[in-house]
């Protein structure tokens, strides 16, 4: 076990695919102990998600980090005081089933603190617990396109588009991890029980300052403007001479004129607001992008760097890996797999931190690995329980 901040604290995730999953995986990397539920048969259908190395995914890998792994199938009638067992040996429930479900499997939050009477909860689901569509079915992109940023997202008079990446499960599963910290230290406060209810959308919704706030002053909806920025201008991704592809943001004033002065532009100068600069948009776009184009990538970084430029090269994973600033701060990591007998590459924990720091411990479990020394360790059970369990299809 870690000795990171969170040392001492055990998390019971009882989640699938991302949010949830993430949120535990934040928690263990900074010490916490986490215990994932999974069904007997495939566990969490995250594991079977493509791309597949040994006939495993390679986001499982990320997501089952630090994890150990016990194979409960939550229809069963004994499942809720299996569960009910741990999670009484548990600080923290994570969990992202509908409202509905959780009724229904025995294991919602008074459930549970029946068995722990100063649990955590930490409840990810798709609208929340309340509201007319507290038990409708959701995942990211219902979420992201419910919270208003899909609506946004893409070129301007062209169909909305999602974002590369479920941006809804990134943000909620960090949002959930702190909400889980939150809930802890006003636990530990009390001495009371702690639900903490985080629908997919509501931190993305949270995420976006000017959405809502927007609309309010003016009674228009922001529309669609591709990598335009309605408050800044030049702001646009650059293609460079040898065809790779720059962000350039002149978000304030001093960066402008550092890079009128870099581009040699003179002219450009008397547009010296941001007003002005958005009045012609289109032309000091044109220029930035010829200016650009004329520039192979790294000594273009080089000139902009030296200038004091904020700019940055749109980085594909095997850029990224590349990186010598990535591989200084050592923000990609090797995990070992002692399945394939070989580490893994992979995201490390983000940040730094000057007392402790973030650590992977262990790599994604086999289905089921640790079900027998979990239920025994924390639920108490014999092997010959534990053995019955798992002929009659529970574990």
């Amino acid at each position: 076990m870690s000795n990171g901040p969170l040392s001492g604290v055990r998390v019971l995730d009882v989640s699938t695919i991302l949010a949830g999953p993430l949120a535990s995986s934040l928690l263990g990397e900074f010490g916490a102990e986490v215990i994932k539920i999974e069904h007997p048969v495939g566990g969490d259908p995250a594991r079977l998600y493509p791309p597949l190395e040994d006939g495993v995914s390679s986001g499982w890998r990320m997501l089952g980090r630090v994890k150990r792994s016990v194979t409960i199938d939550l229809h069963h009638p004994e499942a809720a005081g299996l569960v009910g067992r741990l999670a009484a040996a548990a600080d923290i429930v994570v969990t992202n089933f509908r409202p509905g479900t959780l009724r229904r499997y025995r294991i919602d939050f008074d459930d549970l603190r029946a068995y722990r009477p100063d649990l955590v909860m930490v409840h990810v689901s798709a609208f929340g617990r309340t509201g007319p569509y507290a038990d409708r079915p959701g995942f990211a992109r219902v979420a992201e396109a419910f919270a208003g940023l899909t609506y946004r997202t893409g070129e301007p008079g062209r169909p909305p588009v999602f974002a590369g990446y479920p941006v809804a499960d990134g943000v909620t599963g960090i949002y959930a991890a702190f909400a889980a910290m939150l809930a802890l230290r006003q636990r530990d406060l009390t001495g009371e029980a702690q639900l903490a209810d985080i629908p997919l959308y509501e931190p993305l919704l949270r995420m976006m300052e000017d959405f809502v706030v927007e609309y309010g002053a003016t009674g228009e909806s922001r529309e669609r403007q591709g990598n335009e920025n309605p408050h800044i201008s030049p702001n646009n991704l650059y293609r460079t001479r040898d065809g790779r592809w720059l962000a350039l943001p002149a978000s304030t004033e001093q960066m402008w004129r550092r890079l009128v002065k870099v581009m040699d532009a003179a002219d450009l100068a008397v547009h010296d607001s941001m007003n002005a600069r958005l009045e012609h948009r289109e032309e000091i776009e044109a220029r930035v992008a010829a200016f650009v184009a004329a520039h192979d990538l790294d000594p273009l970084m080089s000139l902009l760097v030296d200038a004091g430029i904020a700019a940055g090269p749109v980085n594909s994973a095997a850029d990224i890996c590349a990186d010598p600033h990535i591989r200084a701060r050592g923000s990609v990591m090797e995990v070992p797999d002692e399945g394939a007998g070989r580490p893994r590459l992979m995201q490390a924990p983000a940040g730094r931190f000057s007392g402790f720091e973030g650590t992977v411990g262990r790599g994604a479990p086999a289905l089921g690995e640790h079900t027998t020394e979990v239920l025994r360790e924390l639920a108490g059970l014999a092997e010959s329980e534990i053995h019955d369990l798992r002929h009659r299809g529970v574990v």
